[in-house]
């Protein structure tokens, strides 16, 4: 499966942004995915995992309340939608899916990967 993230560009602190992630190649609906962004000088982290059937989302601590992942299967497409930016949340942000039911945190359990979309968020 081949995924193509979007949405990404420069908001101001307390501003919002919607990432697009558009998969192909494969049924969508086959994949969990999940969202995860690396800051410059920083390693990858988590931001937000769906799982495949029955929708269940997790997210990471510094963007719960904040952030909602969401998916819609007939579009092939998964969503970040990003709430109350903080300029901390600056980073490129990646999709991922794997091939399971469920999410997982960890990246390396991922099997695709999208290209990156750049989020700044000015102070």
């Amino acid at each position: 499966v081949q995924l193509q993230a979007s949405g990404g560009g420069l908001v101001q602190a307390g501003g919002s942004l919607r990432l697009s992630c558009a998969t192909s190649g494969d049924t969508f609906s086959n994949y969990a995915t999940g969202w995860f962004r690396q800051a410059p000088g920083k390693e990858r982290e988590f931001v937000a995992a769906i799982s495949r059937s029955s929708g269940s989302t997790i997210y990471a601590g510094s963007v719960k309340g904040r952030f909602t992942i969401s998916r819609d299967d007939a579009k092939n497409t998964v969503y970040l939608q990003m709430s109350s930016l903080k300029p901390e949340d600056t980073a490129v942000y990646y999709c991922a899916a794997r091939n399971r039911d469920y999410y997982t945190v960890r990246s390396e359990s991922y099997d695709y990967w999208g290209q990156g979309t750049q989020v700044t968020v000015s102070s």
